[in-house]
C-alpha cells in the first residue's frame, strides 16, 4: 500500500521544479546526437557523457560503456538489496532532413503556445530525450524530497536505437547479470489518441528486405528492345504485387503461423476506445480504409500482420522524359509481424518468392535489414495493474491497455536475453511529428509525465 503524503510532496516538487526541468532538457537537446551519421559520433558520445554527468549528480553509479558502436549509458542507484526495476530509453535522435521545413533550427529548442497548449520543439524533443527525461526528473524529485528511492533501479540508456541498434543485444547478453531486473520500465511510447494515459502491452515485430533486380549490363531503348528485353522495374513489380491478394492477405506459404487472434477480453477493450479508422485516415489526407477484409481498424494496425512496399526506384527519375528499359531495379519492403511468427523463415518465404519470377537472364539480390519478433506481455502481473492505477491517478482518467502498431525491439530483446517483460509507458501524443521536421512534446506530457513515473515507482516499490 502506498503511502500517498510520500507521493504528493514528490509530486508537488516536480510541479516547482518544472521550469529548471525544461532548461535541462534544453540543454540536453541542443547536443545533435544523430547516430546514423558518422559526423555526429562526437555529439552522439557528448549526449552519453551529459546523460552520465547528470545522473553522477543523483547519486547514482553511473558510466558510459563502450560498444563497437556509440556508447550505452549504464547507471545503479546505491543498493538497498531489493531487487531492481530497469528503465531503458534512448539517447540518439533521427536526422533532421530536409531541414528546409523546419520553422526554426533543430537543435535550437524553444517552448512555443500553440492551440492546444505550449510545447517544447526540437529534434528529439519527443523521440526520446524528452521521454527520458521524464524518468530522470522522477528520480531527481525523489531524492530530493526523501533523500533516496523508493526502490532500487538500473538505468541503460541507449546511443544506436534510430540507427537499429545493432550493439544492444550483444550488449544485453555480455552484461545481462548486471542488467537483469524484476521488470523493465520503456518510455518510448505514447498516449492513446484521444489523451488518455496507455500502457502498450503488445508490439509488432519488424522484418525489413532490400531487393534489386538487374537485367541487361545497359540501360535500353525502350523503341528498339521494347517487348522483347527484360524489364527490371516491371519484373519487380510483378513480383510485389503477388505478395498481397485482392482481400489484402498475404500469399506466402507459412506466413499466418504463429498469428494469435484477439481474446475476447481484449478485443471489447479495445472496443470500448471507440476508434475511428475513417476519422484516423482523415488526419492524413484519405478516407476510406483499405486492408484485410473482415477486420476491425485496431486489429489491423495493432493485431494483424502486414506486408508493404517502402519505396521503388529504377530507370530515368529526372526531368522531362526519358524512354529507357533500365538495366537495374530496386526495392524497400518490410513486413509487420505478429503472435509468434517466426521473421527468418518469413524471410526465407519472401525470398523464394521473388526468385521464382525472375527470369533465367537476369539476377537478384537481397539485403536484409533486421529481424524482431513481435511482443506481448501478460498483463496478470500485479504491476501492470498498480501501474495502471497510478496512471489513472495522475491523468484524471482510466488509464488502457494498447497494442502498438510499430515496433520496439528492445521489448523483445528483454525477454528473450534477461527474461523480463516490460512495462511500456510514454507520453507522447500523434502529433508530435517523431522523425519529421518541427518535432515538439508537449509540456503537459513532459510534466504529467514526470509525476507518472514518480507514482508508478511508489506503487511498485
Amino acid at each position: 500500500m502506498q503511502d500517498d503524503s510520500r507521493i504528493e510532496d514528490v509530486v508537488s516538487t516536480l510541479e516547482a521544479q518544472l521550469p529548471e526541468a525544461l532548461e535541462r532538457l534544453k540543454e540536453f537537446l541542443r547536443i545533435p546526437s544523430v547516430s546514423t551519421d558518422p559526423a555526429h559520433a562526437g555529439d552522439v558520445r557528448a549526449a552519453a557523457e551529459w546523460l552520465c554527468a547528470e545522473l553522477q549528480g543523483l547519486g547514482f553509479l553511473a558510466s558510459v560503456r563502450p560498444t563497437p558502436g556509440h556508447p550505452m549509458v549504464v547507471a545503479h542507484s546505491p543498493k538497498g538489496n531489493r531487487r531492481p526495476l530497469l528503465f531503458y530509453g534512448h539517447y540518439d535522435v533521427q536526422p533532421v532532413d530536409p531541414l528546409a521545413l523546419w520553422d526554426r533550427p533543430p537543435f535550437e529548442p524553444m517552448i512555443e503556445e500553440t492551440a492546444d497548449g505550449p510545447v517544447i520543439r526540437g529534434r528529439g524533443a519527443a523521440d526520446d530525450k524528452g521521454q527520458l527525461m521524464t524518468f530522470v526528473e522522477a528520480f531527481r524529485a525523489w531524492k530530493t524530497v526523501h533523500g533516496a528511492l523508493p526502490t532500487d533501479l538500473v538505468l541503460l540508456f541507449e546511443g544506436e536505437e534510430e540507427s537499429g541498434s545493432p550493439s544492444l543485444q550483444p550488449f544485453l547478453r555480455e552484461n545481462a547479470e548486471e542488467l537483469r531486473a524484476d521488470l523493465a520500465m520503456i518510455c518510448d511510447t505514447g498516449l492513446y489518441s484521444d489523451g488518455r494515459p496507455a500502457m502498450t502491452t503488445q508490439l509488432r515485430g519488424l522484418l525489413g528486405e532490400e531487393i534489386v533486380v538487374r537485367g541487361a549490363d545497359r540501360d535500353l531503348h525502350s523503341g528498339s528492345f521494347g517487348g522483347l528485353a527484360a524489364n527490371p522495374i516491371q519484373i519487380l513489380v510483378n513480383a510485389l504485387a503477388t505478395v498481397k491478394d485482392a482481400g489484402g492477405h498475404v500469399t506466402l506459404p507459412g506466413f499466418y503461423d504463429g498469428v494469435e487472434e484477439l481474446s475476447d477480453e481484449l478485443r471489447a477493450d479495445w472496443q470500448d476506445l471507440g476508434f475511428d479508422a475513417a476519422e484516423f485516415l482523415a488526419r492524413v489526407g484519405l478516407k476510406h480504409p483499405v486492408g484485410e477484409t473482415g477486420r476491425t481498424g485496431l486489429e489491423m494496425v495493432w493485431n494483424r500482420p502486414t506486408f508493404e512496399i517502402n519505396g521503388i526506384t529504377g530507370g530515368y527519375t529526372g526531368d522531362g522524359f526519358k524512354t529507357v528499359l533500365p538495366a537495374e531495379a530496386r526495392a524497400k519492403v518490410s513486413f509487420r509481424l505478429t503472435g509468434t511468427q517466426n521473421p527468418e523463415a518469413i524471410r526465407v518465404a519472401f525470398r523464394a518468392h521473388v526468385r521464382a519470377a525472375i527470369p533465367d537472364d537476369c539476377t537478384v539480390e537481397f539485403h536484409g535489414h533486421g529481424a524482431s519478433r513481435a511482443s506481448r506481455m501478460d498483463t496478470s502481473d500485479p504491476a501492470f495493474a498498480a501501474a495502471k492505477q497510478a496512471l489513472s491517478q495522475e491523468w484524471g482518467r482510466e488509464a488502457a491497455y494498447i497494442g502498438a502498431g510499430g515496433s520496439i525491439p528492445v521489448a523483445g530483446d528483454f525477454k528473450e536475453i534477461l527474461g523480463m517483460d516490460s512495462l511500456l509507458i510514454g507520453f507522447g501524443r500523434d502529433d508530435d511529428r517523431i522523425h519529421s521536421p518541427n518535432e515538439k512534446y508537449n509540456l503537459e506530457s513532459f510534466a504529467k509525465g514526470a509525476r507518472s513515473w514518480a507514482r508508478i515507482l511508489a506503487a511498485l516499490a
